[in-house]
């Protein structure tokens, strides 16, 4: 299993918590701060897929004029997660 705690940058959740088996399947993905309902539902719409996939669908979402959003962090925070041994 693989796991990190990724602090996110420039979105209004704080940290993201995530969990992988060893090919690459998430397992679990909790959000720390955010809009709570829609993490939510990010988290268990995200359980069982591949991290490639994932990141294939969420990298580069913005969240109205920032940079970034919630969703492109968790890419952030799954390629990280991707690359551990």
């Amino acid at each position: 299993m693989k796991h990190i705690q990724y602090q996110t940058q420039g979105t209004c959740s704080v940290l993201i918590d995530a969990t992988a088996d060893d090919n690459d399947v998430i397992q679990q993905v909790f959000f720390l701060g955010g809009c709570n309902g829609n993490l939510q539902g990010i988290c268990r719409l995200v359980q069982g897929q591949k991290i490639d996939d994932v990141i294939g669908r969420l990298d580069g979402i913005r969240c109205g004029d920032k940079p970034t959003s919630c969703p492109d962090q968790l890419c952030r925070a799954l390629e990280m997660l991707k690359h551990q041994s």
